[in-house]
């Protein structure tokens, strides 16, 4: 079992490996606390970009409802 990690590493590039190498172990603690942080940003991000959407959405609705009705109100006056 402990062979496995040593022969994944060394699909790594060399850059990579040496990254990982230099970690301590206080070093990928801050990874595992930070990595959540970054979903949750990345998640929020979806979120937000269909909130614009929808909200764009529907002032363009209600901008073109608005022009429906003041065509209907033009022909019922002449």
């Amino acid at each position: 079992m402990t062979s496995e990690p040593a022969k994944r590493l060394e699909e790594l590039p060399e850059s990579t490996r040496l990254f990982l190498t230099n970690l301590s172990r206080d070093d990928i603690r801050a990874m595992e606390l930070g990595l959540p942080i970054f979903k949750r940003i990345i998640g929020f991000g979806q979120v937000a970009k269909w909130l614009a959407i929808a909200v764009l959405s529907i002032l363009a609705g209600v901008v073109l409802l608005g022009e429906s009705i003041a065509k209907l109100v033009s022909w019922f006056r002449g």
